[in-house]
């Protein structure tokens, strides 16, 4: 079980396969009352980046773009975008590409996707991140974990998120949002299930 982190400000990842419950889930999270960015996810616009099966920098790129694509759709819900690393109020979505050009700061592989993308935005950003994902959480030998504090393979996430977020000391929570009330009652400060990634004391 977990809950909401102590924390005036958080970077929200919003899975691309979170779509078609998108504008669910922005009321949520705009009712929540809470100050957050959005890092959107790629989805099926990184999936057509996939299919293309470019060099490695060409797909990066084009990644990360299909990552706007999806925000603009978040945009057209009617949340504000931003193209900087900086607190605001309110819920806001960020587009990465310029700020992620003009720092080029993760390795150009699809080890790196909008998860460890999000988890270096908290980093920048201080703030705690919150992967809002179709899973209950990180899982390893089929089992649902409560808490992950090593690397290790979580089909749930990308390879480099586990290991960036516990060397950087970002604390991070995976939550399932497919049915949004996980997610309401989340935002809420009520305890859900679902997953912490910290590192061990």
């Amino acid at each position: 079980m977990v809950r909401i982190p102590d924390s005036d400000h958080f970077v929200v990842k919003l899975g691309g396969s979170l779509m078609e419950h998108a504008p669910r889930l922005i009321d949520i999270l705009v009712r929540s009352g809470r100050n957050i960015t959005i890092v959107p996810g790629g989805g099926c616009f990184a999936d057509s980046v996939r299919e293309m099966e470019l060099d490695d920098d060409s797909s990066h790129w084009m990644a990360i773009l299909a990552m706007e694509q999806y925000g603009c759709y978040l945009h057209s819900l009617g949340l504000a975008v931003q193209d900087e690393l900086v607190r605001g109020t309110g819920v806001c979505v960020l587009l990465p590409y310029s700020c992620l050009r003009e720092d080029d700061p993760l390795p150009h592989s699809w080890d790196v996707t909008s998860d460890t993308i999000a988890a270096w935005a908290a980093g920048r950003m201080g703030s705690p991140l919150i992967l809002l994902k179709s899973t209950e959480g990180l899982s390893a030998g089929g089992r649902t974990l409560d808490i992950v504090s090593s690397p290790g393979s979580y089909p749930e996430c990308d390879p480099c998120l586990v290991p960036y977020v516990l060397e950087n000391g970002i604390h991070t929570t995976v939550i399932n949002a497919n049915d949004g009330i996980t997610a309401e009652r989340f935002f809420r400060g009520e305890e859900v299930a679902g997953t912490v990634i910290i590192r061990s004391v």
